[in-house]
């Protein structure tokens, strides 16, 4: 749920602007992080590494630092502590806090089945990408756009319209990005393509995805700063 993550970051900077949407793009997506982190380290490495084999149903990783029950509670604390050193409150502390256990539950509920900590541990999450993929891609498509909304509604109660250009990003980054996921929901599309394993690409699956999370990461920061518009709103009674 790439999107749909990076989508409740939005939310969370409307709803407690002190802490800058970098450091929420950040927290919404830590435990995905912590991942590429550790898969580089041989602590939860990722197969198949070739990305032209890659589909989410035959993906094989056990994230149990990064993702399992247990350390997310750790990473909860770590995010609301670090929210409330940097930017002096309790509130984008909690906001940050509330990130992480929000990508816990939308990972449960479409994404790879995690465990309270460790494979032997009972596991977490209908682990949708790999028994319905085109499934979890539904989910994840309204709860983005459930997100999105949210946003909206937002800024029309504040009188805030967004410019051409901040539209056009998430367009881009929301709804393009979804449906580029969509040939890669199964592994029999994947062979359709025709595209035999190049070993010459081995090993860059993860590093793919880092690089897909940086593009976006930095194509958000670029669009929230376009100028925007203050609408003045009649007075409420």
């Amino acid at each position: 749920m790439i999107g749909g993550h990076f989508a409740t970051a939005l939310v969370a900077k409307q709803q407690s602007p002190a802490g800058p949407l970098a450091f929420y793009l950040v927290i919404s997506q830590l435990p995905d992080l912590l991942w590429h982190g550790l898969h580089f380290l041989g602590v939860e490495a990722t197969s198949p590494s070739n990305p032209m084999l890659v589909s989410l149903d035959n993906m094989q990783a056990e994230m149990t630092y990064s993702h399992d029950l247990l350390p997310t509670v750790l990473w909860f604390v770590v995010a609301v502590l670090a929210g409330r050193a940097l930017f002096g409150g309790w509130r984008p502390g909690i906001t940050a806090g509330v990130l992480i256990l929000v990508h816990l539950l939308c990972d449960a509920v479409s994404g790879h089945t995690h465990h309270v900590f460790g494979p032997e541990s009972p596991a977490i999450g209908l682990g949708l990408y790999a028994t319905a993929p085109f499934v979890a891609l539904g989910i994840e498509a309204i709860f983005t756009a459930t997100m999105m909304a949210w946003v909206f509604a937002t800024d029309a109660k504040n009188g805030v319209r967004r410019s051409r250009a901040t539209l056009g990003v998430w367009a881009a980054v929301f709804g393009g990005g979804l449906l580029m996921m969509l040939p890669s929901a199964n592994l029999s599309l994947v062979e359709m393509t025709g595209l035999a394993p190049i070993e010459a690409l081995s090993g860059l699956f993860v590093p793919g995805v880092v690089v897909l999370y940086a593009t976006i990461f930095a194509a958000l920061l670029w669009a929230e700063s376009r100028p925007t518009t203050q609408r003045t709103l009649p007075p409420t009674s």
